[in-house]
């Protein structure tokens, strides 16, 4: 990182991951082009995250050819202009991190996975998630992406 005085560590990392309204998920398509894209992520864990997506598509096939994925995300961003310095700036609070893509296969894992999402993400629908869950759960393809390393955080305060 250029600017080491701005380097956060990994659980402040894990923070903006969970305060982040969505997450920026890239990966590389077969023919080698960048694919990045903002989806609904929930973390589980120090080392797990979950989303959800359709059977098919261009997120499905990235991941068939190169399960290496980074997620990034912002949790806060205030462009700023400092009058006193004449300087056009902004403060924020950002994460990114690697790991490698996995589709899920374990009924089990796939439903606290969107679990989690719909806890995450809608808390107050909790009631509707079973019934939710027993038309959708074989429709809907579920990614695990397992950190393989530690996330890096920054912060312009």
């Amino acid at each position: 990182m250029r600017k080491a005085d701005r380097q956060k560590d990994a659980q402040w990392a894990f923070e903006v991951f969970d305060k982040a309204p969505y997450m920026t998920v890239s990966m590389t398509r077969p023919d080698g082009k960048p694919y990045g894209l903002p989806l609904n992520v929930v973390l589980k864990d120090e080392s797990t995250f979950y989303f959800h997506c359709a059977d098919e598509g261009e997120k499905i096939d990235c991941i068939k050819h190169n399960p290496v994925v980074s997620i990034s995300a912002v949790s806060r961003c205030t462009p700023k202009y400092e009058e006193e310095k004449n300087n056009f700036t902004e403060y924020y609070n950002s994460a990114i991190a690697i790991g490698k893509a996995e589709i899920v296969t374990d009924k089990f894992e796939k439903k606290e996975a969107l679990r989690l999402l719909c806890q995450h993400f809608l808390p107050k629908y909790m009631e509707h998630f079973d019934e939710a869950i027993t038309r959708s759960l074989d429709r809907t393809t579920v990614v695990r992406v397992t950190l393989t390393e530690p996330p890096v955080g920054k912060s312009k305060p």
